[in-house]
């Protein structure tokens, strides 16, 4: 019997497809996630450079990458839908560090840990099982 992953492709895909939805009626979960630059003393107030269109960007991301995974789940012995379930967890965690570090669009917080985690456990536990799953 195969390692299970700690988080399943299948439970990973429907939050995500959840939060997808949400970002098409609400800005709140977006703007957790690209908070903005932290409050200073000359800006006490941290604004997000979350917009609707942004938002619903980044639902429809998040959607694409959701139903990669789902179908990864079912399909966890082809190489290839495997190679492309790992890029959808590296190029997360690509996009969510250099928002973080280099652009200054989210802060390291509750919005942002989470995709994080989510991206760094989930892409560092398929390529290490990767024999386990890819004969």
């Amino acid at each position: 019997m195969s390692p299970e992953l700690p988080l399943t492709h299948q439970q990973i895909s429907i939050v995500s497809l959840g939060n997808s939805i949400q970002s098409y009626f609400s800005l709140a979960g977006t703007r957790e996630v690209y908070a903005g630059a932290a409050p200073t003393p000359t800006k006490p107030i941290a604004t997000s450079p979350v917009t609707e269109l942004s938002a619903r960007t980044f639902g429809t991301w998040t959607a694409l990458s959701s139903i990669i995974r789902l179908y990864a789940a079912y399909h966890i012995h082809e190489a290839a839908v495997y190679e492309l379930a790992i890029w959808t967890f590296g190029l997360a965690f690509a996009h969510f560090v250099s928002e973080w570090l280099l652009f200054g669009t989210a802060r390291l917080g509750r919005g942002l840990a989470g995709p994080l985690v989510v991206s760094t456990v989930s892409c560092s536990w398929m390529l290490v099982q990767w024999g386990s799953y890819v004969g």
